[in-house]
């Protein structure tokens, strides 16, 4: 259950990171509150995660999930430009992630 827990993390930090963006700065309440909900859902699955999983493996793959995950959503949602050395990077990163979990 700890690693559905870390990936629910990592959704809900991209989730975040989104609607921090749709915020414009805080300007916008709505937004801004989505933001701090999906963040706070962030939290509570990535404590509830370490409770068996190592901090080092856990928040990797946290940070991970939350970095690829907004990188490809900036391209998808907000336009963001595509080129092959980004996602050659974002490949990078899912590798790690995938590499962290076989060897914890």
């Amino acid at each position: 259950m700890s690693w559905f827990f870390l990936v629910l993390a990592g959704l809900f930090e991209v989730g975040g990171v989104i609607f921090l963006k749709f915020s414009e700065g805080f300007t916008k309440l709505k937004h801004t509150l989505t933001f701090a909900m999906f963040l706070g859902l962030s939290f509570i699955f990535l404590s509830l995660s370490l409770r068996e999983i190592p901090i080092s493996i856990g928040y990797g793959i946290w940070t991970g999930i939350g970095a690829s995950g907004s990188v490809l959503l900036g391209m998808y949602v907000f336009k963001e430009p595509k080129n092959v050395k980004k996602l050659a990077f974002v490949g990078g990163i899912i590798f790690s992630i995938v590499g962290l979990k076989l060897v914890s």
